[in-house]
């Protein structure tokens, strides 16, 4: 179950999303990192339906795991600005 999380401020609603069982974990790739901290992505547990209707109300989005293909599907997320680090999504949204 993917792990939601909202946060407003200055202006921006900054909404995180990403599989529970990936916060934590640190990915690299090349000179491509990522880690997934618990202190920004560690939030309520929510269901694919909630994370979607958050991404529509955010200025500003980072997700990580199995949410980055429902974000596509609902064309929150363009798929070519998806990138995979050892094969794990990984995309970033900003609403201007």
């Amino acid at each position: 179950m993917p792990q939601l999380r909202i946060r407003h401020t200055q202006g921006e609603t900054l909404v995180t999303i990403c599989d529970e069982e990936l916060i934590g974990e640190k990915f690299e790739e090349g000179e491509l990192k990522l880690e997934v901290k618990n202190s920004f992505y560690e939030g309520k547990e929510a269901s694919v339906e909630e994370c979607i209707n958050a991404l529509k109300e955010a200025t500003i989005a980072n997700l990580v795991g199995s949410i980055v293909k429902h974000a596509i599907k609902a064309q929150i997320i363009n798929p070519k600005n998806v990138l995979r680090i050892q094969d794990v999504p990984h995309a970033q949204m900003a609403r201007l």
